[in-house]
């Protein structure tokens, strides 16, 4: 089930970049925040628009496009911007986030 932020998150790239891929992905629970919360995401955006752009331009275009939601809390993002062509070289698969480190997960 989504909640406001992850829907907030998919529409705004659909919006901006009407991918032929698109995964959101609310990777909080692996976070030390409370149940529920909606502060760590991982996207997986495929789109054609990405053709000719480099890594840097296409995270750019994510963070704009997420500006909003970026100013209202959202925590993190892990982005994965791909054309067509480096999405089916990688055969459709979405790398796995590394473990958090963080807050009472430190070692």
């Amino acid at each position: 089930m989504s909640g406001p932020r992850e829907q907030a998150i998919h529409d705004a790239l659909v919006r901006s970049f009407a991918p032929s891929v698109l995964e959101v992905i609310n990777e909080s629970g692996n976070h030390s925040v409370p149940p529920g919360s909606e502060t760590h995401f991982k996207v997986v955006v495929v789109a054609a628009s990405f053709d000719g752009q480099g890594l840097v331009a296409r995270h750019r275009a994510v963070n704009r496009a997420l500006g909003a939601e970026l100013a209202a809390g959202l925590h993190a993002l892990s982005i994965q911007a791909l054309t067509p062509d480096q999405w089916a070289s990688r055969g459709g698969q979405i790398p796995a986030s590394p473990p958090c480190l963080g807050g009472s997960k430190a070692g």
